[in-house]
């Protein structure tokens, strides 16, 4: 695992606001041209965060915050034995950083999953946004609201879902969510987890996670090879995993 080298990843602001891929996803919701050009004025530059590195450090002030604008990362927490419980995977226009604006320093870390370009907004200038753009400060309060949110369902996945039904219901939530990000297909997504991404996640073995996935495969409700996700019968998955929040259209992002 490696930390980010501030003077080495991070470059100027190579993707302007006014043309961010991102506006161009029915997902989202649309800027303002004020917005557009105050968010333009947030953000100071871009991070090219590598697989395995650092992004966040648990314990460590941070002084920006991340939307990420191509990619995939997870936040984790490591445990004093060294097993680690990952809480939750980001993909395009999630934010990150934002506990460590509340707080002194931040209560979980973020690794990039793959090769990530991630917009860089400094904290200091979030007042302005608060002060400024209630409309943006509203979205920002909507996106920690989102997190909590899955969360939530995460936990219950843990108390109260089979094995099974976790697995099932994480593979469902990350594929609704790659939906409506624009990057599935045709019932088709990248899948840059492995494994030990979803047992860490799920409180499983990687030994169970792995039997779970051949009886889901067996059952013919995924395909799962080489980084790619196969969802052969979304309605089965639904029903098994008890799956019925929806990504919202016109979701707010930074």
């Amino acid at each position: 695992m490696r930390s980010v080298d501030a003077a080495a990843q991070v470059q100027p602001k190579v993707t302007p606001c006014q043309a961010c891929p991102l506006r161009n996803l029915k997902a989202f919701r649309q800027f303002t041209p004020t917005e557009v050009d105050f968010v333009s004025y947030f953000k100071s530059g871009e991070l090219i965060a590598h697989p395995g590195m650092t992004i966040l450090s648990e314990g460590a002030p941070s002084e920006h915050l991340y939307t990420i604008l191509s990619g995939w990362s997870f936040r984790y927490k490591l445990l004093s034995d060294g097993d680690r419980q990952i809480l939750n995977f980001a993909l395009l226009g999630d934010l990150l950083g934002l506990q460590g604006s509340v707080f002194d320093s931040m209560g979980h870390s973020v690794e990039a999953l793959t090769r990530s370009t991630l917009c860089i907004f400094p904290l200091q200038k979030l007042w302005t946004l608060y002060e400024k753009h209630p409309d943006l400060a509203f979205d920002i309060t909507w996106l920690a609201s989102r997190e909590e949110r899955i969360i939530d369902e995460h936990l219950i996945s843990v108390g109260r879902r089979s094995a099974t039904q976790r697995v099932a219901f994480l593979l469902m939530s990350l594929y609704s969510r790659c939906v409506q990000a624009g990057i599935a297909e045709g019932g088709q997504t990248v899948f840059p987890l492995t494994q030990q991404h979803l047992a860490d996640a799920l409180g499983l073995s990687v030994v169970h996670t792995n039997k779970v996935l051949r009886r889901l495969t067996d059952r013919e409700l995924i395909f799962w090879r080489s980084g790619t996700l196969q969802i052969r019968n979304e309605t089965g998955l639904r029903e098994l995993s008890l799956f019925s929040n929806e990504e919202p259209r016109n979701r707010p992002f930074i």
